[in-house]
């Protein structure tokens, strides 16, 4: 399973569209571990544009902080989970949370 989180500076980005990179994690879900992250730039920000690199890269789930309903849509679309609200944390912390099933997701932090 593969799970995207945007981030800057090494931590989840609260916005999406506007991350400098992108966490990609290899992870086993039934043993909640991580065997690999990469951070790949994204292509520029356009409609659309996000939602289908995701899915090429092989994502299935993507936790973000915010997000406007236009890519939550869209990435829906293409057969991705998207969990909203989640902290400001250093990806690995992020997704063995969310593995483990104890990630503490807040409000949507993007109001578009």
């Amino acid at each position: 399973m593969k799970i995207a989180i945007p981030t800057a500076d090494g931590r989840l980005c609260l916005h999406f569209g506007h991350c400098r990179a992108f966490a990609l994690a290899e992870v086993d879900p039934e043993k909640g571990t991580v065997s690999e992250i990469e951070y790949l730039t994204p292509p520029e920000h356009e409609p659309g544009v996000l939602p289908r690199w995701l899915h090429e890269q092989g994502v299935e789930t993507v936790l973000a902080g915010g997000m406007g309903r236009t890519a939550q849509m869209l990435l829906s679309r293409q057969g991705i989970e998207v969990v909203v609200g989640a902290p400001s944390d250093e990806p690995e912390d992020l997704i063995r949370a969310y593995l483990a099933g104890s990630l503490q997701a807040g409000d949507n932090a993007c109001d578009h």
